[in-house]
């Protein structure tokens, strides 16, 4: 998972398990004049019913729920990435050493809240972990209870004895216990069997095993106001289903009503064994139940197992569409059957129909998807031209631009390395070479990054233009002004006229202009500049899903898609190092799913830019524009400015 889907997990997550707790609270509430074991069991089934909506939601495939965004009216959209530039290190500046910031775009406050999400379960995880250890250690040491007058009750389960005045508790799942403080055996007759009832009833029930279950559901969702109540409410339902048990035995009301006042005054809690064992009594529960107690008409019947059994198989059938709701993940419209795709391609040889789909998947972010696609490609490039050959590695080369896409820059040099051996000093390894210099300059390693700039302009000096621009950026960053100059010059010099890489030179050679207070030239490059950016969007390339061929505008009854889900682009991180920054013009189609579908850059950047603006706009999803009251697809144009902080 990745991108929209990875960001939007945990709050459908969370979403859905507001709704599942709010839920429970209304079947409850409905339930008031039920038993408190049927209300106890509706918030034990939502209970495990959050621990598994996480395990569900992420292996079915899901949509987000649509978040109320507000936009101005219209049909155009804005976003904005920023990232911090790179900077020379202190005593360094003219040395050639550049010391980078690490690498990071805007803040993925996703990330950041995921962190905290799972920072607060562990702690809260942990605690329970040394709860159940200290209270084994106890039950390993405390001897036993004994009670002639408790063996007539029940001979399991054991009894152990703990220090004078401590709450009465059940502990343990497989073999439980009951611990009872040292006075029980001053205790009556009759308040020892019933507070022993009162405990055997915890075991009869299961009552320790579910308390682990929802308490660990709770921790998960410690930040959940509603989680906090649900485990108030369960916690009360289950001491009321097991005073009905009690008083199902025959004991009197008013008798029992007593003993537990005199237990919950005398007493104290365990604090340590809150979250893994069963007490008997709270204080701020105390009220409601005896006065429940000692009530003339209140449903005492606990449901028979067969209704339990039931209830769960109906909770688990509506829980998994409910975690599955808008059961579709986006994706592009790539081939339904990627391995047709792959199967059609080898026995055509056609290695472009891989290698267009995979750039397909690259921009939804299906980087594994794209990883087959482009092994196969490369496969076919061998088979037909040999290991040996340049085809072979070109491949190589694109192989490593997709890593290089997913950051995972240690991959896509072994990739670029292997391609610069494949192709030696052909023309070809030129863009491998460049794009060994940029990972080599990231990694604060200007000196080799210069070699591999200059093996680049020796391998393909026809075309030297991208490695004389990025000589001149690391010319300037060092303070070597005329030479960055000079540098820039000459890779306009080598560009085609009107082509991306002179548009992409023009615009940081502008930009240096304006830092050298040379404003005129400045603005005169960035005019020639607009106008190339301008007859290139023309040419653009678009990601096509299909629904251009029905789209309207925004006028004659036709209103516009209003946006409920954006995710803010990354900063690539060679736009980041050679801090360029601009404004993408995107035109989509919102198509009539409130899905962004044909893409087409009306004005772009260089570097890598053009395609995060992609990648970030395919995962927004809009309320679609209308036409007489129907859902229609309606043209859209979205901004994205990338920005250096």
């Amino acid at each position: 998972m990745s991108g929209w889907y990875e960001d939007a997990l945990l709050f459908t997550v969370a979403l859905k398990a507001t709704a599942l707790l709010s839920g429970a609270w209304l079947v409850t509430s409905g339930l008031r004049r039920g038993s408190a074991a049927a209300r106890h069991l509706v918030w034990t089934l939502a209970f495990a019913g959050l621990l598994m909506l996480p395990v569900l939601s992420g292996w079915l495939p899901t949509l987000p729920v649509p978040v109320a965004y507000k936009l101005p009216p219209g049909a155009v959209f804005r976003a904005a990435a920023s990232s911090v530039e790179l900077r020379p290190s202190r005593g360094q500046a003219g040395t050639g050493a550049v010391r980078g910031a690490p690498a990071m775009g805007h803040v993925d406050w996703g990330a950041y809240l995921s962190g905290v999400w799972a920072a607060g379960a562990m702690v809260l995880w942990s605690q329970m972990l040394v709860s159940w250890a200290r209270l084994r250690r106890i039950r390993r040491r405390a001897p036993a209870f004994a009670l002639a007058d408790m063996a007539k009750v029940h001979p399991f389960p054991e009894i152990l004895r703990t220090p004078s005045g401590t709450m009465p508790i059940t502990f343990g799942v497989r073999r439980p216990v009951i611990f009872l403080p040292a006075d029980a055996a001053e205790w009556s007759a009759d308040r020892r069997r019933m507070v022993v009832m009162h405990e055997l009833a915890h075991v009869r029930r299961g009552d320790v095993i579910t308390h682990l279950m929802a308490r660990a559901a709770v921790s998960l969702y410690w930040w959940n106001p509603l989680a906090w109540f649900g485990w108030r409410r369960f916690l009360k339902e289950r001491e009321c289903a097991a005073d009905d048990l009690v008083l199902a035995t025959g004991a009197r009301a008013s008798d029992y009503a007593g003993h537990l006042l005199e237990i919950a005054r005398s007493l104290r809690s365990w604090p340590t064994a809150t979250s893994t064992a069963v007490a008997m009594a709270r204080g701020s529960q105390l009220e409601g139940r005896i006065l429940r107690i000692l009530g003339s008409r209140v449903n005492r019947n606990a449901p028979r197992r067969a209704v339990v059994a039931l209830a769960a198989c109906l909770a688990t059938a509506l829980l998994i569409p409910f975690a599955a709701v808008e059961a579709q993940q986006p994706t592009a419209s790539l081939a339904a059957d990627v391995d047709a795709t792959i199967r059609a391609a080898v026995s055509e040889k056609n290695h472009e129909m891989l290698e267009s789909t995979a750039k397909a998947a690259e921009v939804s972010r299906q980087y594994d998807t794209a990883r087959r696609l482009l092994d196969s490609s490369l496969a076919i490039r061998a088979e037909v031209s040999g290991q040996e050959s340049p085809e072979y590695g070109i491949g190589l080369v694109k192989l490593g631009d997709l890593e290089r896409s997913r950051n995972n820059f240690p991959e896509a040099e072994a990739f670029y390395t292997k391609a610069v051996a494949v192709l030696g000093n052909r023309p070809e390894a030129a863009q491998a070479l460049v794009n060994l210099g940029t990972n080599a300059w990231r990694q604060k390693d200007p000196a080799l990054a210069m070699d591999y700039f200059q093996r680049a302009q020796a391998a393909d000096s026809a075309h030297a233009g991208p490695a004389l621009m990025w000589m001149a950026l690391m010319r300037e960053r060092e303070r070597s002004i005329e030479q960055a100059d000079s540098l820039f010059k000459n890779a306009l010099a080598l560009e085609a006229t009107g082509s991306p890489e002179a548009a992409l030179t023009m615009e940081l050679y502008a930009s240096f202009l304006s830092r050298e207070s040379r404003d005129t030239e400045a603005q005169s490059l960035r005019e020639q500049a607009s106008k190339v950016r301008i007859s290139l969007g023309a040419q653009a390339v678009v990601i096509r899903r299909g629904a251009s061929a029905s789209a309207l505008r925004v006028a004659n009854g036709v209103t516009p898609p209003t946006l409920a889900y954006k995710v803010e682009p990354e900063y690539a991180e060679e736009a980041r190092l050679a801090k360029y920054q601009g404004t993408v013009v995107v035109s989509v189609v919102v198509a009539a799913d409130g899905t962004a579908q044909d893409m087409r850059v009306v004005r772009g950047l260089g570097l890598g830019l053009d395609v995060q603006a992609l990648k970030a706009i395919g995962e927004w999803r809009f309320m679609p524009g209308t036409k007489d009251g129907q859902p229609v697809p309606v043209v859209a144009t979205i901004e994205v400015n990338f920005r250096l902080l």
